[in-house]
């Protein structure tokens, strides 16, 4: 059978896994944003609290998705959690934290001093500030953090079927226990495009919500 063949044969359980594989990765990605963001923000004024948080976030990521997966077992499995979604969603949330936290806190720091002092002298409280100069004007890198998040996390999440999470890994843990090459390239190839699709829905997003002065001034 060809791949073409096998797609239009399986066509209903691709697009079921291609919405499992999305789901995991948009939960994952809200609440590594609600939780990273602030964090990136929070950790801007105090040098020492934002070396330790980003050595911590640095040292997640440079543990092997697989491996990762394996600790939640343990961690989830008194709480009947130990497979499924949930220790993927907590996985993948902790691979999204480096690039959100990192890009806030890189934007925000680099944000024109001169800018924030022009706010102080028209009286801005520091809320005023960061919500009317700084943020709009780190939104770009910050979104081009949760884009690298959401890219990175799509291809993790196909091996998050191996802990019973579903999506379009399951085509090539299938594929691969069946030496079915078709199935594995299936997968491949439907986690490939989830990714161009996505990366391109975020840089518009970013271009979006980009301030037209910065895109004129870049």
């Amino acid at each position: 059978m060809s791949i073409i063949g096998f797609i239009q044969q399986n066509l209903d359980q691709a697009l079921t896994l291609s919405l499992e594989h999305l789901f995991l990765v948009f939960l994952s990605l809200c609440i590594a944003m609600v939780t990273g963001i602030p964090t990136g923000i929070a950790i801007t004024k105090n040098d020492a609290l934002a070396k330790k948080v980003l050595e911590v976030a640095n040292i997640l990521m440079t543990v092997p998705s697989i491996a990762l997966f394996g600790i939640m077992l343990p961690i989830l499995a008194p709480y009947g959690l130990g497979l499924g979604k949930v220790p993927a969603v907590v996985a993948l949330v902790l691979y999204s934290e480096l690039p959100i936290i990192r890009n806030t806190y890189t934007a925000i720091r680099n944000v024109d001093s001169s800018l924030v002092d022009a706010g102080k002298g028209m009286g801005l409280t520091r809320w005023q500030l960061l919500k009317e100069v700084e943020i709009p004007l780190a939104v770009p890198v910050i979104l081009a953090g949760l884009r690298t998040a959401a890219v990175m996390n799509i291809g993790i999440a196909a091996i998050a079927a191996y802990i019973g999470a579903g999506g379009l890994g399951v085509f090539i843990q299938q594929g691969i226990s069946r030496s079915y090459e078709e199935m594995i390239i299936t997968g491949a190839l439907g986690v490939s495009i989830l990714a161009i699709l996505v990366d391109s829905g975020m840089a518009l997003i970013e271009r979006r919500l980009t301030s037209k002065g910065l895109k004129i001034e870049a």
